[in-house]
């Protein structure tokens, strides 16, 4: 089967795709079965995994599997009542446990992976050896405050809602870098505009 290149790169795309904003593979390499991998989008919370998710599920035909969603779900709570009273060690298993099952799926899914589920190596793991294609959706810390800000859900950013951002683009971002296949920058650009370079990414990405 044909491998994906082990060399890290930043560049514009081939004129088919050229409305990507930047394109980085993996620094290891690894093989995608062609036709049937899941398309996995991680980035910051409020970047708008879960709208574009559903978005390209939407232009692909395929189902979309949300992460937060699939934890309530099945624990019948808010994620923000599990975190609050149980702590973040039993969300972060329940995070690992619904990304792992999504990749698991017998057909293409569409998974919008939890924001925090690059902190734990064995997801980092999971990505990498997945049958899937990882989007890195990134935009501005300053420009997540204002998605975040009616959203009641993320503990997280009770207190100092920019600081917490920018700090974890900060630790996180070598561990995005470790796993995404794509980066799509957000910016100001519209939904359909970010769920289009995501379904390029399929193609983008040296099988």
């Amino acid at each position: 089967m044909p491998t994906r290149s082990g060399r890290a790169c930043e560049c514009r795309v081939s004129e088919q795709i050229a409305h990507i904003s930047c394109v980085r593979l993996r620094r290891t390499q690894r093989i995608v079965t062609v036709g049937a991998s899941h398309l996995v989008l991680i980035g910051l919370m409020g970047v708008g995994k879960s709208t574009v998710g559903r978005r390209v599920a939407a232009e692909l035909g395929w189902p979309h599997v949300d992460s937060d969603q699939v934890i309530e779900a099945r624990t019948g709570r808010p994620v923000r009542e599990i975190w609050l009273a149980d702590g973040e060690p039993t969300f972060r298993a329940l995070e690992a446990e619904a990304l792992r099952d999504a990749l698991r799926r017998a057909e293409p899914t569409v998974i919008a992976a939890a924001g925090g589920v690059v902190l734990s190596a064995d997801n980092r793991r999971a990505l990498h050896d997945a049958d899937a294609v990882v989007v890195w959706l990134t935009a501005d810390p300053a420009r997540l405050v204002e998605r975040t800000r009616a959203d009641a859900h993320r503990p997280l950013l009770d207190d100092d809602p920019e600081a917490t951002l920018r700090e974890m683009a900060i630790t996180r971002d070598s561990l995005y870098r470790e796993v995404a296949d794509v980066v799509v920058e957000v910016g100001e650009r519209t939904v359909e505009e970010i769920a289009a370079d995501a379904v390029a990414a399929l193609s983008s990405v040296d099988r």
